[in-house]
């Protein structure tokens, strides 16, 4: 499902604006790019293309601060394109600009390849498969409200990001499930040192037990050594948050993307036979611990799927999320792919 079967209204059009260099200060800052709808039925992302010649996107992003904040508010997502970033140091210099110094990548749950600075590669899975819906760090007590992606080099096929509006998946979730996961909450279980998955010296990124034991602590999480180098953890978060500025009721959690159903029968298959529930290396459940019924996974699955928006890669593209109210995934793809990310905007939830 793309874009274009999605009814929502257009975004304003896009201004025909004659191409010239910058020769004022007193240009209008707005006027400097041309904004509008990626195709003729999204409103998902926004477009934002340089209307003038050899617009420097870091300059104007670092000057427009709060316009970019008003998009983002109203559309979610931006996707800037046509401007001539190139390094990871020059997406850096844009996310700071535009929302913020960036953030390092902690408590992680997924592989990424540290770049330069805080800018890490997307999510380092196989190109075959692809990774669901998620909101970036939703099962932490922390969270960034921003995250971006840059596209260094596109794939020959596939490989796009596409995204979701979690207010609108919120919207076509049952409300009995809703209320079921708003009185329980989601219980997240991870286990670490088990061969697959992340190392809990990764993820935490040390190699002091005391030192997870105190993070662990601060950060609302329970953790239980299962040997010298064996850790399980658990905590149980919300499973609908509301926006900090909107209040509007998100579906902002990793229910779903954690539950090894997800995975797909076959990978999920052999991963049971391979280790006993409990030791899986991810799992979810409500938050009193009993199980999610296979019918409302599926239905949460759905859900996301209903409100899928995705586009191809172009070289440079830069793609601006709120973390909050938008989720983001992966498509699998062929030949190389270079997908950059950062975060930044660090958000903590009310106990």
């Amino acid at each position: 499902m793309t874009n274009t079967q999605r009814d929502e209204r257009n975004p304003r059009s896009i201004k025909s604006i004659k191409r010239k260099a910058v020769t004022t200060a007193n240009t209008s800052q707005e006027a400097l790019v041309k904004v509008g709808a990626l195709d003729s039925q999204g409103t998902l992302p926004l477009l934002v293309q340089p209307a003038v010649d050899d617009l420097d996107l870091i300059n104007w992003s670092t000057h427009n601060q709060p316009l970019i904040e008003s998009y983002l508010l109203k559309y979610g997502g931006i996707l800037f394109r046509g401007f001539a970033l190139k390094s990871a140091d020059d997406f850096e210099a844009f996310i700071t600009g535009a929302t913020g110094s960036t953030l390092e990548y902690h408590e992680q749950s997924s592989p990424r390849s540290l770049i330069s600075g805080n800018i890490y590669t997307s999510t380092d899975y196989p190109a075959d498969q692809s990774i669901f819906f998620h909101n970036e760090s939703s099962y932490r007590q922390t969270w960034p409200l921003r995250i971006a992606f840059f596209c260094q080099t596109p794939p020959t096929q596939g490989g796009e990001t596409p995204i979701a509006d979690v207010g609108k998946v919120y919207e076509h979730i049952d409300p009995q499930i809703r209320e079921r996961f708003q009185q329980k909450g989601v219980l997240y279980v991870r286990n670490y040192g088990d061969g697959i998955g992340l190392p809990w010296q990764t993820v935490f990124q040390t190699s002091s037990r005391e030192v997870v034991e105190e993070f662990c602590q601060q950060a609302g999480i329970q953790c239980k050594w299962k040997g010298e180098n064996r850790l399980r953890t658990y905590r149980v978060g919300p499973a609908v948050v509301p926006h900090p500025k909107t209040g509007q009721p998100l579906w902002f959690n990793h229910a779903t993307f954690f539950h090894v159903t997800t995975l797909g029968p076959e990978v999920s298959g052999a991963l049971l036979k391979q280790f006993a529930e409990e030791d899986l290396p991810g799992n979810t459940y409500y938050g009193d611990g009993s199980p999610i019924e296979d019918s409302t996974l599926d239905a949460l699955r759905q859900a996301y799927t209903r409100e899928i928006v995705k586009f191809p890669w172009q070289k440079g593209d830069v793609l601006l999320l709120d973390n909050m109210q938008v989720a983001h995934a992966r498509s699998p793809f062929t030949g190389p792919r270079r997908i950059l990310t950062g975060m930044s905007l660090p958000f903590t939830a009310r106990s």
